[in-house]
């Protein structure tokens, strides 16, 4: 896929005004007070047989938006004496939490790994999810980037954000975690998600996003068919008419407006030919990140020329490994 978005060296200096509700905070706050009157964030964490010796693994519940029940991974090394440093992971659009001997890079980086599973999610790729979505009868289409479009309180990332956010605050609440030290890491969805607790819990101790979904959404519309862009735009064109209401309610979701509000060190990752996520939104978040705090925190955006949505891969995890050690203290 040829680049398709800006040039580079727009990119580099792209700061788009975005239309921020007037009661974006306001909305975002009183929707975790809501979740955090039902009830502390860990319900409960099961050891398992996860069949490997050097990782030992737990089924963790968290509560999440309204008091729901979200599964989740948790996984240390083996033996591990000391409280570590935790990463919380976020999946990307489609997936579910898989199996605990998936992801195995950041524990065996020596780190606490909390994988969390999407609602309603996991049936498009990988191994599957465990957590259904009890609120999804709104309005909307059948993905879930379009469940709720009309109504910022209906729709599914209100309740997947929610449940992102509750995951660190569960994390911090699991044996052998040092609470100082909480990343929030994601890639496309993942990443969006990664962004959105970056802007919503102030004492986060870094972000990792790569390909991140949800940034500069209105200009991501007018510039990808695929999913999930694509399917809100294929809803639009049925529903015609309802373009003020959804971009309304995206308006809360926008990953640029959470990260004006973030204030961790920040590491992005970006393919200058993605056509999912375009990375004129990755730049966009990157440029204008923490710019509504008084924090002027480490942040550093690693860009491939020549890839898509796979941006870096396993080259860009090695970056994220090496940086994070560092900001951690233990590299």
């Amino acid at each position: 896929m040829p680049a398709f978005d800006l040039p580079r060296a727009e990119l580099e200096r792209h700061r788009p005004d975005i239309e921020e509700p007037a009661d974006f905070d306001a909305f975002w706050e009183s929707t975790l007070e809501e979740t955090s009157a039902a009830g502390g964030p860990l319900i409960s964490a099961r050891p398992v047989d996860n069949g490997l010796r050097l990782t030992e693994s737990w089924d963790v519940t968290l509560r999440g938006f309204a008091g729901d029940p979200v599964r989740a991974w948790f996984s240390l090394p083996a033996a591990s004496a000391e409280p570590l440093p935790a990463v919380v992971e976020f999946a990307g659009y489609g997936r579910g939490r898989g199996l605990p001997h998936e992801r195995l890079t950041w524990v065996n980086a020596g780190y606490a790994h909390l994988l969390m599973d999407n609602r309603g999610q996991g049936d498009q790729y990988g191994s599957g999810g465990a957590t259904p979505d009890p609120h999804a009868h709104a309005p909307g289409g059948p993905g879930p980037a379009v469940r709720g479009l009309l109504d910022p309180r209906d729709h599914h990332y209100r309740r997947l954000i929610t449940d992102a956010v509750r995951a660190v605050a569960a994390v911090r609440a699991l044996p052998g975690v040092d609470t100082s030290r909480v990343a929030a890491v994601g890639n496309s969805q993942g990443g969006g998600l990664a962004l959105a607790v970056a802007g919503l819990v102030p004492d986060l101790a870094a972000v990792l996003v790569t390909a991140p979904l949800l940034c500069g959404i209105r200009r991501a519309l007018d510039l990808t068919d695929l999913p999930p862009y694509g399917e809100i735009t294929a809803y639009l064109a049925v529903h015609r008419g309802a373009e003020e209401a959804a971009h309304r309610t995206l308006s809360y979701l926008e990953g640029v407006s959470f990260a004006r509000r973030a204030h961790a060190p920040a590491h992005f990752g970006v393919g200058l030919r993605d056509t999912v996520c375009p990375p004129s939104g990755a730049y966009a978040a990157f440029n204008r990140y923490a710019e509504r705090t008084a924090a002027d925190p480490v942040k550093v955006l690693h860009a491939y020329p020549f890839n898509g949505h796979e941006g870096g891969d396993a080259v860009h995890v090695r970056r994220q490994l090496d940086w994070l050690a560092e900001v951690f203290g233990n590299g």
